[in-house]
């Protein structure tokens, strides 16, 4: 009952076949049968089912589209070769705080191609030697085994790898379209300083024709005055050659 109270909580604003994420926790199955939980859930892509008294999974839907599967704090100890008949796309299985106890439970999910990361923490099968090893050998496909690659490297978080994805596209898109407006600015600064550039160009090419111009026209009136200047001096030097000859003159035509 508390199992059913649960999903219709969950279910209240949507209708199944529209659920993409279910959380189960804490409540109760019935002789391994999750009530209420059934394959018209065929979106679901999440699924979280710790702690429910969970024997076998016998009885679990078909759920094609399925990634993530928690299943910690539970009581199984086998039947987990069904997983890859009903939820062949999982990505991530969380099995830790079961009844697992040995290899050959594990080998069943060799068929879980696109297994990316197991979790078989607080399970007995821990306690082999060269657990892990032993895992990583059997299972190639997997990378993450209780959280850690074979490097003893953590796995990243999923919420901070989702946002660092999406960090990236964000970083590919503005490296290749560049923030709105930037280049159009630039753009017309560009133009406006070649629009510059030749006006002043012309204001330069004119001042100096008109310049010269001036100068030449300077030149040509200093010469004018020059020989206006030389014209009128010795137009009165002669005037005075003149007057000096003149009395000169009269003075020998007394004397004759």
């Amino acid at each position: 009952m508390e199992m059913k109270k649960r999903i219709t909580l969950e279910l209240r604003n949507r209708a199944p076949e529209k659920v993409t994420e279910l959380v189960l926790d804490n409540c109760r199955s019935s002789n391994g049968e999750i009530e209420g939980l059934n394959e018209s859930f065929k979106e679901l892509e999440f699924l979280s089912m710790a702690n429910v008294e969970l024997t076998s999974l016998a009885r679990l839907p078909t759920l094609s589209k399925l990634r993530k599967l928690e299943l910690s704090d539970n009581i199984i100890s086998g039947g987990l070769e069904v997983l890859a008949e009903k939820c062949p796309n999982l990505t991530y299985l969380n099995l830790s705080g079961n009844k697992i106890k040995d290899l050959s439970t594990v080998e069943a999910l060799q068929n879980l191609k696109n297994l990316k990361s197991l979790d078989l923490f607080n399970c007995e099968i821990t306690n082999l030697e060269d657990y892990r090893e032993s895992v990583f050998e059997l299972l190639h496909q997997i990378t993450y085994l209780d959280g850690f690659d074979q490097e003893d490297n953590e796995a990243p978080d999923s919420e901070e790898e989702e946002d660092e994805e999406g960090d990236e596209d964000d970083d590919e898109d503005e490296d290749e379209a560049g923030p709105p407006g930037e280049y159009e600015e630039d753009d017309d600064e560009d133009d406006g300083a070649s629009d510059l550039g030749e006006g002043e160009e012309e204001e330069e090419e004119v001042g100096l024709s008109y310049l010269m111009k001036e100068e030449i026209q300077d030149e040509e009136d200093d010469d004018d005055y020059v020989e206006e200047k030389g014209d009128e001096e010795e137009a009165e030097g002669v005037q005075g050659e003149k007057r000096k000859r003149d009395p000169e003159d009269e003075g020998e035509e007394e004397d004759d």
